[in-house]
């Protein structure tokens, strides 16, 4: 039987996010994903039945601009999996800090707080946050970004404890997955040297994460490290 409910996948329409709201989507499930722009390459790429909805997690008014429209679909959610994340480096400023909290904490708590009433009360849901795995050991080099990534994990295991049994919480921290297009041959090699396995394993295997997540029904309130081994090296 089809499961009627819908998966909401944050910044879904390229990279890592669209692959999994792929391979969700040849699964059978309802993929529902949000993005602050779609332009008419990024249309092209995404699989037939994705629903698509914009939203500009720069400021309160446009996650709840998202909430908003969850609702008024009366939208029945499987999952929520937070994959929207932006990059800014610390010589930015105090405006890369605030970009960063936005997206990778106001808006998951946000969406968390208003949307867990949009999950049926007798079936078991999820909600997934991409963190990364520099939480780990923190960055000297990047410290807005690592710090919030870090307090993307705290409020995951902090909705894990409120939303239970009903709704699991858990994090994804990955490493490096796959390059750019404009990533030389030399930062490559030194990315690649970080990990014990030394590959670009590509979006497939955070895919394989989620999917483990969500089908294990004993896990909440964990993050799921996916760094090859660079806690080895």
């Amino acid at each position: 039987m089809s499961d009627p409910r819908s998966i909401l996948i944050t910044g879904g329409a390229q990279r890592i996010g669209l692959h999994c709201a792929k391979r969700l989507v040849e699964e059978g499930h309802r993929v529902i994903i949000s993005c602050r722009a779609l332009d008419a390459q990024r249309d092209a790429a995404l699989p037939d039945g994705v629903e698509i909805l914009l939203a500009d997690f720069s400021t309160v008014a446009g996650i709840q601009g998202l909430i908003d429209q969850l609702h008024e679909r009366s939208v029945s959610l499987r999952a929520i999996i937070h994959n929207a994340s932006t990059w800014m480096d610390d010589q930015q400023g105090h405006a890369a800090m605030q970009q960063m909290f936005m997206v990778h904490m106001q808006a998951p708590y946000m969406i968390n707080s208003q949307c867990a009433d949009l999950f049926p009360v007798d079936e078991t849901g999820d909600i997934i946050h991409l963190s990364d795995d520099v939480t780990r050991k923190g960055s000297a080099k990047h410290v807005a970004y690592c710090a919030t990534k870090t307090g993307l994990e705290g409020l995951s295991r902090s909705f894990a404890a409120q939303l239970a049994p009903r709704i699991k919480v858990n994090c994804i921290s990955p490493a490096l997955i796959m390059f750019n297009d404009t990533d030389d041959a030399d930062y490559r090699a030194k990315a690649l040297a970080k990990s014990a396995m030394g590959i670009e394993p590509g979006p497939e295997v955070v895919y394989q994460s989620i999917s483990y997540l969500l089908d294990n029904p004993y896990i909440t309130g964990s993050s799921l490290p996916l760094n090859g081994g660079r806690h080895l090296k």
